[in-house]
Formats: structure tokens, C-alpha cells, sequence
């Protein structure tokens, strides 16, 4: 893909397996930034290294080490995952394409999410947990090389931090502040952060992209 085609929020197979990009820095060579779906990783690559994939109704994918089957004629509860793939926002909300979000509360026009906003039933796909037995497994690129085995077995596996996107290294800088913030991820405790200047929050607070922007890892290959 050319980098001027790639968006945020965009599903994307990098190295086969199923990535969303959550960040397009175009001054640098490896300009986009991406989370992994199945155990929230980050990664680094260019343009070229990535096609685009537009997830549909009777998918299945591993998010967060958990199977989900997306599904449209389903109304969901609360409690339950949607994917935002159709977003329409109003002006008061703040959700993008592709964006996965907690459901609260249910009514006939819609749902309102845990992070408050309110998003129309043709707006997103139901998060089903479990992989269907007529779903489309979009974990891989290329499913004829993919141990389905292990995919499962992985899924009950308990990791540590398993639940954040955060790394020890990644280096974040702060948006909302008229002083230059650039800190490292030196400390990770249950969902706090600790970052270089003796900075401790919590991870809702670094995720949020109006307050804390990803720069890179130097860790990272």
C-alpha cells in the first residue's frame, strides 16, 4: 500500500497476521504504527509492508488472546464488544472507524459505550465471544499455514499485562501541554504506568490519544 492509502483505524495484515493501524507518521521511514489484535502488541513498519483488510459480518478473530465472531443481525447487552466499522459520529462524539468499545446501555436507536458515546445500531458489528462454525477466521493472511490448534489453546492462556497495550520502552509524548513531555515506559504495575521523570498514571490516561501520542521503542526491531 502506498502511505498516502493507509488510515488510522484501518485492519491490516503485517507479517500475516491481523493488525489495525492506530498511527500514520509520515516524516519517518517506518511511518506506521500498529497494535496487534490478538494479544494488543505494538509494532512498527512502513506502507509497504502492510495490505488492507475491511473486516465483514461472519469474521472471527483473536482480540486480546479472546475468540469473537462479528455478527450483524444480533443485538447485543451490556457488557458486550461491538466494532465501530460504519462510524457516523455526531459532533459531541469521539469514536473512528474500527474502534472497539464496551456496550452500556441499549435502546432502539442504539447503544451508548463505556467511553459515552452514542452510536446508531448500523453503525457497528456485535462482537460475538467464540468463533462460529460458519465464520471466516481472519487471524492470517494465509489460514493454510495457521495452526488453528494453537489459536485456541492461546486464548486461555493468562499473560501478564496481557489486557494493555503498553510496553516497557515505548516512548510517549504528552499533547496537551504547552512544555515539551517525552518520557519512557520504565515501570508497568497492574493499570498503572510509570514513566522516565518519576511520572506515574494510569493506562486509560496514556491510551488516550488527545493527551499522550506514541513515538517509537527502541527496543523494538
Amino acid at each position: 500500500m502506498k502511505l498516502f492509502q493507509v488510515r488510522k483505524g484501518q485492519f491490516v495484515y503485517f507479517n500475516n497476521e491481523l493488525h489495525k493501524v492506530y498511527g500514520v507518521k509520515p516524516m519517518y521511514k517506518l511511518s506506521i504504527h500498529l497494535i496487534k489484535l490478538r494479544d494488543l502488541s505494538q509494532h512498527i513498519t512502513n506502507a509497504a509492508s502492510v495490505e488492507r483488510y475491511i473486516p465483514r459480518e461472519n469474521d472471527s478473530f483473536i482480540f486480546n488472546h479472546k475468540v469473537y465472531t462479528l455478527r450483524n443481525n444480533q443485538r447485543p447487552v451490556a457488557g458486550d464488544l461491538i466494532l465501530i466499522n460504519n462510524p457516523v459520529p455526531d459532533t459531541l462524539d469521539h469514536y473512528s472507524l474500527n474502534e472497539i468499545e464496551t456496550v452500556e446501555t441499549i435502546d432502539s436507536k442504539g447503544v451508548i459505550t463505556s467511553d459515552l458515546n452514542g452510536i446508531k445500531h448500523s453503525e457497528y458489528l456485535l462482537m460475538v465471544p467464540g468463533r462460529a462454525p460458519d465464520s471466516h477466521p481472519i487471524d492470517y493472511k494465509d489460514m493454510v499455514n495457521a495452526d488453528e490448534n494453537l489459536d485456541e489453546t492461546e486464548s486461555q492462556i493468562i499473560h501478564p499485562y496481557s489486557d494493555l497495550s503498553v510496553q516497557l520502552g515505548d516512548v510517549y509524548k504528552k499533547k496537551d501541554n504547552d512544555v515539551l513531555i517525552e518520557a519512557m515506559v520504565v515501570a508497568i504495575k497492574g493499570h498503572t504506568v510509570y514513566l522516565g521523570g518519576e511520572l506515574e498514571i494510569p493506562h486509560e490516561e496514556l491510551m488516550n490519544s488527545d493527551m499522550w501520542e506514541f513515538q517509537y521503542n527502541p527496543f523494538n526491531n
